[in-house]
């Protein structure tokens, strides 16, 4: 897609959804000798989120793990569309729109790997991290540079503001 196809698409962003593993962070998953499941994120995706905000664009989380250090993560960027356990993240989306009156063109959705290709196919701004497997890259409009967990949200976050500046 062009650049000016995607810039414009772009302007209509008044929501920005992203999956969890992959993208918020690397993909690893860290365990304790408790077995406690620790996650690492990127404070530059936190910034993106806070810009996002000041931008009068919503964020929210939609993922199929239901961790209690993504919900940790959430309340602290104060990310109120938070979405755990979700495995059919089209029907979720379906629900957020409806709630919240917006239209799939207002929304952008960034994911790394299968299961965000139907999500991706249907909002308006489709994105995945620069590592992101081929599945999600051949479905998605915009490529980031950097890899989940390194700063890709905040890649995408820049690029929204950017064109709606414009």
């Amino acid at each position: 897609m062009k650049l000016a196809d995607l810039t414009a698409r772009a302007r209509r962003i008044r929501l920005v959804l992203t999956d969890c593993d992959g993208v918020l962070t690397d993909g690893g998953v860290y365990y304790s000798e408790r077995g406690e499941e620790m996650k690492r994120f990127n404070i530059r995706d936190g910034m993106g989120v806070e810009r996002l905000r000041n931008h009068g664009i919503a964020t929210g989380i939609m993922t199929g793990e239901v961790s209690p250090s993504v919900r940790t993560r959430a309340a602290k960027l104060k990310i109120e569309e938070l979405h755990l356990g979700i495995k059919d993240k089209a029907t979720c989306l379906h629900e957020i729109l409806a709630r919240t009156g917006l239209t799939a063109e207002e929304v952008a959705f960034i994911g790394d790997d299968t299961n965000d290709l139907e999500i991706l196919a249907l909002v308006g701004f489709s994105a995945c991290p620069g590592d992101a497997t081929s599945f999600a890259r051949a479905a998605a409009e915009f490529h980031c540079q950097t890899p989940g967990g390194h700063g890709c949200f905040r890649e995408l976050a820049e690029f929204i503001i950017a064109a709606q500046a414009q």
